[in-house]
């Protein structure tokens, strides 16, 4: 499996998480479940998601989706995806106005 397949397998993973989340109300300090009652057992999703604290403790035990955060880094992502397009390109055009001359 390349790079590429393993990335989009994690974003889509993340999403379901962040999709259950949301199915169990889990979005607000207020609003906060445990694991088991929304469903979930330990992931890889899970974790990285907590990681970067789009899942958070609310209480011991208890956790919630900050739908901000979780923005912020949805627009991270679009932004580095868009960088790494452009430099792909700037190099595409390089190699073939190399090959022309």
């Amino acid at each position: 499996m390349g790079a590429a397949a393993i990335v989009a397998v994690m974003r889509r993973r993340e999403r379901e998480v962040v999709d259950d989340f949301r199915a169990a109300g889990a979005t607000s300090r207020e609003t906060a479940q445990s694991y088991t009652a929304i469903g979930l057992g330990e992931s890889l999703g899970l974790r990285r998601l907590r990681e970067r604290a789009v899942i958070r403790e609310a209480a011991p035990g208890t956790y919630y989706l900050d739908e901000e955060v979780w923005t912020a880094v949805r627009r991270r992502r679009r932004r580095i995806a868009t960088v790494l397009l452009v430099i792909l390109a700037l190099f595409l055009l390089g190699v073939l106005a190399g090959t022309s001359k």
